[in-house]
């Protein structure tokens, strides 16, 4: 969806060059630095990510990926993500690539063919991972942002996530329409723009806000919006949440997180009809 607000400016940042065989991607504030040789996937790759990149070399990144991209074929591994953790090295295996990096050491190797789809996955683990250790999560919702507060809606497939957005009012700057990127910020909680998008094809941009509320839609006979308990919003949350891991502590770390987002954010359930008065009751 187009712009149609003024909309609150990220920090000026240089952009990555071609001269470089590097490409950095922060999403959240957060910088992946990509080490990618093949020009034309680094064009691509420039050209998915383009209101998240930064100067290969002007920041510190999380951590570094260098990539290794292969024919068709040369890759082989389970059909379904397979994600583990191996005395502090994590792995990463599909059909369409092979990861493995260290968050001690901030370095990693990602091996695919040619692919943006496989950056897309390996950036959202890696970014669940760090959020888990620092009070954040990805979470399947959409998110917009207006009169500077965040809102979010959050629901299984079908719910009616692309609904939500494509009902935004001007005025609004959707985030995302399909993972919404939440992390602490003082006493509450901020929403940020991700590039990973659903049905729409959005991608959002380099901004962040306040968050508001956060609303578990579904469809309905009419809108209609109520305030959840914290056990019963911490359920429903959970049901949402991305998280790839199953070390103990990591999913501790996401359960007391979803706990806190509960107490410091108000959450609704939110019946609604495709009316973009929705927004009104929401936001």
């Amino acid at each position: 969806m187009a712009n149609r607000m003024t909309k609150p400016e990220p920090a000026a940042r240089p952009r990555a060059g071609n001269s470089s065989t590097t490409l950095s991607i922060a999403i959240g504030g957060l910088p992946i630095q990509f080490s990618v040789p093949d020009a034309g996937f680094r064009e691509a790759l420039a050209e998915r990510y383009a209101s998240f990149l930064i100067q290969g070399g002007g920041t510190s990144s999380i951590i570094e990926f260098e990539i290794h991209a292969v024919p068709p074929g040369r890759i082989t591994g389970p059909e379904n993500l397979d994600v583990r953790c191996e005395r502090g090295m994590w792995r990463l295996g599909r059909g369409d690539f092979r990861a493995a990096f260290d968050l001690r050491e901030r370095r990693g190797t990602l091996t695919l063919f040619p692919n943006p789809y496989s950056v897309d996955t390996l950036l959202r683990i890696v970014h669940s991972l760090l959020l888990a250790s620092s009070g954040g999560i990805l979470l399947h919702a959409a998110s917009g942002i207006r009169n500077g507060s965040g809102v979010v809606f959050s629901g299984v497939s079908g719910a009616g996530k692309t609904t939500i957005s494509r009902l935004a009012p001007p005025g609004v700057q959707l985030l995302t329409d399909e993972v919404s990127y939440l992390r602490r910020e003082g006493s509450g909680y901020r929403v940020y723009g991700t590039p990973f998008s659903g049905e729409l094809g959005l991608r959002g941009e380099d901004v962040s806000a306040p968050l508001a509320a956060i609303h578990l839609i579904e469809h309905g006979a009419a809108n209609r919006r109520e305030a959840l308990a914290q056990p019963e919003a911490v359920r429903r949350l959970l049901r949402n949440t991305l998280f790839f891991a199953q070390e103990p502590e990591l999913v501790s770390a996401v359960f007391a997180t979803l706990c806190d987002i509960a107490e410091c954010v108000p959450v609704y359930r939110l019946g609604f009809v495709p009316d973009a008065r929705v927004w009104e009751l929401a936001a």
